[in-house]
């Protein structure tokens, strides 16, 4: 019996030292995961305590809290539901947060760790304080432009302030409306998440930050810069030509309509833009090479992810192209994509004097009493090559008259305002069954704008499609400033 004894005796010991370590490593390594882990009731319950902060475009709450009864003492509200809902994200119980209510919970919540009064407080068994408010640079009038002029396609619209980098609208449709996703019912919600998850349309993904596109001519803002940046001028001549041979290959290159873009001899630099001639853009991405288009891609920002509150995907122009791939990724085909975000900080850079800013979307952060805590501090964009600097202003003057003339006088006539110098570049992507199309432009130094249209329908062009969307965004954005 003795050895048994001494057996049992041995497992017990050993059976205890686990448990004695575990409840260590439970206390003293997981503690502070376990307490906050968001599946934990206690800290939803806590949560859903505090009157979350607004998120504030103009004078309007986007997203607020009200009182409810229960055990959850607010509900997270979304007035303009789909409009802004890209933007706000939801708050929810079972899904958690997306958008500005994930990437902005410390301020909403009235945590950030820069406002120790308030933490203190709360240590020293103050009662519990609403949340910030969070005001953006959204602007209610810009949005709605967006919105309507889209009139149900499926795109993105973005509108930046070209000195600041304020983003004034980022409105992507299909849209969801977030307010049955923070309902204090699991089956509702699951119910509404369930329908949008199923929803071929995906309305649940932003259009504006999250998709790139084929750019189509609009990538011809960023050929022309580097022409410009080589030494080459407005007035430089090229041959006009109805088919560019391209080497290396039997898939030549043709203008939209198949003839030339002029009279069939020269045409410069300047018409070639402002009519957008496909030959001479694919002869010149060739005759640039590929090392001289991706170093200026990037300097615009392209192979770099955008600094912004929320993610954007980031724009892409490939490495190691051949002949062929270059030229057809002069024109903006081939492997190049980009956001609607990005060729909106391109359009602001080129009317901002060849500086490219970082995009934000908060304006401030004020306290439960009014007194704001935090300011946006507009800067450049630095991580590019550069240092921020797309351009030199020489070239961002020149870059800027191609862009008026071709709203003058181009194919983005469309998009034309009286009593506005607007400038712009149209795109015509050939990217699946029908056209993925373009507009990318600004109004004076107060707006800059992009608008992308996928599956634009047959026939459909940039200048017919997405010059008009632009056009009406651009005067609100000129009405609001």
């Amino acid at each position: 019996m003795t050895p048994q004894i001494h057996r049992i005796s041995i497992a017990l010991l050993v059976l205890f030292g686990a448990l004695f370590v575990n409840l260590n490593v439970l206390a003293l390594i997981s503690g502070d995961d376990l307490a906050n882990h968001p599946a934990n009731r206690r800290v939803i319950v806590r949560e859903y305590a505090i009157e979350r902060g607004p998120l504030v475009v103009g004078e309007e709450a986007v997203a607020l809290s009200t009182p409810t009864e229960g055990e959850f003492r607010y509900r997270r509200e979304y007035p303009q539901g789909p409009l802004y809902a890209h933007l706000t994200g939801y708050y929810s119980l079972v899904l958690q947060r997306s958008g500005l209510e994930r990437a902005l919970n410390e301020e909403l919540t009235g945590r950030p760790t820069e406002v120790i009064a308030q933490n203190l407080g709360e240590l020293l068994g103050r009662s519990q304080r609403a949340g910030n408010a969070v005001e953006l640079t959204i602007d209610a009038r810009v949005q709605q432009a967006a919105h309507d002029a889209l009139d149900g396609r499926t795109g993105a619209v973005v509108a930046i302030e070209p000195s600041t980098g304020a983003v004034l609208a980022s409105y992507a449709n299909p849209t969801f409306d977030p307010d049955p996703l923070s309902s204090h019912d699991p089956r509702t919600i699951n119910e509404a998440w369930a329908r949008l998850q199923d929803d071929p349309d995906r309305p649940l993904l932003d259009r504006a930050t999250s998709e790139t596109y084929p750019p189509g001519s609009v990538f011809k803002i960023l050929v022309t810069a580097a022409a410009l940046e080589a030494g080459m001028d407005p007035d430089s001549m090229f041959a006009d030509e109805a088919v560019y041979d391209v080497p290396q290959t039997t898939a030549d290159i043709r203008n939209f309509g198949g003839g030339v873009c002029a009279d069939g001899n020269e045409i410069s630099l300047a018409d070639a833009f402002r009519v957008s001639c496909n030959t001479v853009y694919a002869e010149l991405g060739v005759q640039l090479g590929d090392e001289a288009l991706r170093a200026q891609a990037e300097r615009f920002g392209f192979n770099h992810q955008p600094p912004y509150e929320l993610s954007v995907a980031t724009s892409v122009f490939p490495g190691d192209l051949d002949t062929p791939s270059l030229a057809q990724s002069a024109i903006g085909q081939r492997d190049v994509r980009a956001t609607a975000m990005h060729f909106a900080l391109i359009a602001a850079a080129v009317a901002n004097g060849g500086e490219l800013t970082e995009a934000h979307v908060v304006d401030q952060v004020r306290d439960p009493d009014g007194q704001p805590i935090a300011r946006a501090q507009p800067g450049r964009w630095r991580d590019p090559p550069g240092s921020g600097t797309a351009v030199s202003p020489r070239t961002a003057a020149q870059l800027r008259q191609m862009m008026l003339d071709t709203v003058r006088s181009g194919t983005g006539t469309a998009a034309a305002i009286d009593g506005v110098e607007v400038g712009g570049k149209t795109g015509t992507a050939q990217d699946g069954e029908t056209p993925t199309a373009w507009f990318v432009g600004f109004a004076g130094d107060d707006v800059a704008v992009a608008v992308v249209v996928p599956d634009a329908g047959a026939g459909a062009t940039g200048g017919g499609v997405a010059a008009p969307i632009a056009r009406a965004v651009l005067r609100a954005g000129v009405e609001g400033r």
